[in-house]
């Protein structure tokens, strides 16, 4: 099986994967907060009001970046010395 992440560059891979995660969980965690907060007015409140979206956006960054090079070491160093 061909492997795209094999030739790929560290730094790339890690970008790659970080702003996908930091996309997909946010859009995630902002449609959930919708829903189970009681609308758009919820999830303001749950997330951005009284200076709350320093707490998020922290912690949306630091998930992403260490999902980013988890993955990126992941894919680079173990996957690609899979059956070579």
């Amino acid at each position: 099986m061909n492997n795209p992440y094999k030739n790929a560059s560290a730094i790339s891979l890690f970008i790659r994967f970080t702003l996908i995660f930091l996309v997909v969980v946010t859009i995630i965690r902002l449609i959930s907060a919708m829903v189970f907060k009681g609308g758009f007015d919820g999830m303001v409140d749950e997330y951005f009001a009284d200076g709350k979206w320093k707490i998020f956006v922290r912690n949306q960054a630091a998930f992403s970046l260490f999902y980013g090079a988890f993955m990126t070491g992941y894919y680079k160093f173990f996957k690609a010395k899979e059956k070579r």
